[in-house]
């Protein structure tokens, strides 16, 4: 809203401006009495319920990235190829380790067969023959991982290394997760888990998609943090497409129904303290009312306590009856 605009909606609300108007008819409401959820609100974050990291179990450089962040991966599907070579020549060490071990070992079998060597020895040459046959495997599985595939069919959250970066056993390449399966856990202080304990429908609201949804679960989990003092509830929510794990969202725990006179939230107006809404009055005028405001109710309402009266009609576009009040139209 301009600079005159607001100053001339700061007049309006302490001289009480009223204007009439012709034209274009302005999107008004007439407010009355009806029925709300009771709410309480709690801050979270989307995390999704299947999600795996994808590490690498073998050293060497990424020579080819085949998958990126947001998209659409199939299980077994390529993601990454890591440069094998070094892998590749531990696997060959270990198979000629593994020859040497097995020849040392039937060796020393025959001679103990035929009492040139102790049992003991036996003992030594089996235990380092297994020893070998256990590294050969492991440098063949080893080499095998250099194809990095997809766990699972979903969606990438992040890709963790690039092109060219030296992956290392352990270190996480891609985080993968599926979609259909998202859920957002909030944290409730104490003093409200009494009434919480009762609640099984919530509303989650998406600030940044401008969007409300219903919940499919709401649960409490029988814990506690001991720092905060605070017990998180866990809330299923249904298919969002837009939604990603990590995204801000805000859940609204339902506590009961009441009666309540509300606005819309677009329609309010603010200027530091002061909120209000614009009224057309029968006789085709504008006007504007200062308000007394209580919580955000129900999907984007606030209760009104003072200032308007059931039947009053509320325009809904603030920035358009402004416009209209500043042209004296």
């Amino acid at each position: 809203m301009s600079a005159n605009i607001l100053r001339f909606f700061v007049f309006g609300l302490f001289f009480g401006v009223t204007v009439a108007f012709a034209g274009e008819p302005l999107p008004v409401i007439a407010v009355k009495p009806h029925a709300v959820d009771l709410a309480f609100p709690a801050e979270s974050l989307v995390e999704a319920v299947q999600q795996t990291t994808v590490g690498a179990q073998v050293a060497g450089r990424v020579l080819e990235v085949r998958a990126d962040a947001g998209q659409v991966v199939k299980k077994g599907e390529l993601l990454m190829r890591i440069d094998a070579r070094e892998a590749a020549e531990a696997a060959r060490a270990a198979e000629a380790q593994y020859a040497n071990a097995k020849v040392s070992y039937e060796r020393t079998k025959s001679l103990v067969a035929q009492k040139f060597m102790s049992a003991a020895a036996l003992d030594k040459a089996k235990a380092d023959f297994d020893a070998a046959a256990a590294n050969r495997s492991a440098a063949g599985a080893s080499q095998s991982h250099a194809s990095i595939v997809a766990p699972m069919t979903g969606i990438v959250a992040r890709r963790h290394a690039e092109l060219g970066d030296m992956a290392m056993p352990g270190a996480p390449l891609f985080t993968i997760y599926q979609p259909g399966s998202l859920r957002v856990t909030a944290s409730i202080p104490q003093y409200r888990l009494k009434e919480m304990r009762a609640v099984t429908t919530a509303r989650v609201e998406f600030p940044e998609l401008g969007k409300w949804v219903d919940a499919v679960k709401v649960q409490l989990l029988p814990t506690a943090d001991a720092a905060t003092h605070v017990s998180p509830v866990r809330v299923t929510l249904p298919d969002v497409p837009e939604a990603t794990p990590g995204m801000f969202a805000r859940v609204h725990f339902v506590t009961g129904r009441a009666e309540k006179l509300t606005v819309p939230a677009t329609a309010v107006v603010r200027r530091g303290e002061v909120a209000a809404v614009y009224l057309q009055t029968p006789d085709n005028r504008l006007s504007l009312r200062q308000l007394r405001l209580g919580d955000a109710v129900g999907q984007g309402e606030i209760e009104v306590l003072a200032g308007l009266a059931a039947g009053d009609r509320v325009v809904t576009d603030p920035v358009k009856a402004a416009i209209l009040l500043k042209s004296g139209r």
